[in-house]
């Protein structure tokens, strides 16, 4: 694992793959995730071209400032965690280390990330302009207020009592506090992995461990406190890049539904690849299929470079 200082935070990744290819890959986790989920996909990327994975601020083995909400004053080291910090985060690693044209590669809340680091990467690319993005399992982000006609009318009635209830850091510390706990990542895992399959001891151990720092209570506490930030649809209406989606037939969270319409109604959506069976990691659930997938997704955004 390397360590990058950003900001003066200090923020974990990794590399696997020759150097010398004309077109970079960097996987993006999701919440709760780290670089090592990635395990199954990686090594056969970097087969192809460099291979990066990071780790965004607050999880995994970057560092885990203290959670600061819009309306709450700043503190000295705490960040607003959201996808403009996250965003940024990964635009600012193409340009300061990878240093080459990157197809970006995002799963869930890694997905959104993937495509706020796109938006930036195309007003300022540097040496890391972004060929394409592909999105597994997006988070749909179906708590934004901005999706609120989506959601049943009674939500609209528990909406400000929720909110105040989770600016509480007692009340997310303890929240995390309880899920934090194997037990419970494996059931929470048994509904992300439909087909349980590689729901083992190594992949509890990943998520896990992360969990058990002192700082890491605070990104959950940002994330679910984000009731107005960017969604998915509204960044795609004006990218440039082409999109591919991935998504597992059996999401039990993100609806395949969505990513059919996404694929219907915004012009920058180039595929829409299905694995069934799988959930919303399909990536280490059934990541033959994907790495498949993900090769030629490679292939085709180095050939746009040339």
């Amino acid at each position: 694992m390397a360590c990058w200082e950003w900001n003066d935070h200090r923020i974990g990744w990794t590399r696997m793959g020759e150097t010398n290819a004309p077109c970079a890959v960097l996987l993006i986790h999701g919440f709760g995730a780290n670089t090592e989920h990635w395990r199954f996909n990686q090594p056969v990327l970097a087969e192809a071209a460099p291979t990066y994975a990071i780790d965004l601020l607050g999880f995994g083995s970057s560092d885990q400032p203290k959670a600061r909400l819009k309306d709450e004053q700043e503190m000295a080291s705490s960040v607003h965690y959201g996808f403009d910090l996250w965003g940024q985060q990964v635009a600012d690693f193409c340009r300061e280390v990878i240093k080459r044209p990157v197809i970006l590669i995002g799963n869930s809340i890694g997905g959104v990330v993937a495509l706020r680091a796109a938006k930036f990467l195309e007003e300022s690319p540097h040496a890391s302009p972004c060929r394409s993005v592909v999105l597994i399992d997006c988070a749909q982000r179906l708590m934004d207020d901005k999706q609120l006609k989506t959601q049943p009318a009674w939500m609209a009635w528990i909406r400000p009592l929720l909110k105040a209830m989770v600016r509480q850091r007692w009340l997310s510390t303890a929240l995390f506090r309880n899920a934090a706990r194997p037990g419970v990542i494996r059931r929470v895992l048994k509904q992300a992995y439909p087909s349980e399959h590689n729901i083992d001891d190594a992949l509890i151990e990943l998520l896990y461990q992360p969990t058990q720092r002192e700082g890491a209570p605070e990104a959950f506490r940002g994330f679910i406190n984000l009731f107005d930030d960017h969604l998915a649809p509204e960044l795609m209406q004006t990218l440039t890049v082409p999109v591919d989606l991935i998504w597992g037939e059996k999401d039990p969270w993100e609806p395949i539904a969505e990513a059919r319409h996404w694929a219907e109604t915004l012009a920058c959506i180039r595929s829409l690849s299905v694995i069934p069976e799988a959930g919303h990691c399909p990536h280490d659930e059934a990541p033959d299929p994907v790495n498949s997938l993900l090769l030629k997704h490679l292939a085709l955004g180095a050939s746009a470079g040339t």
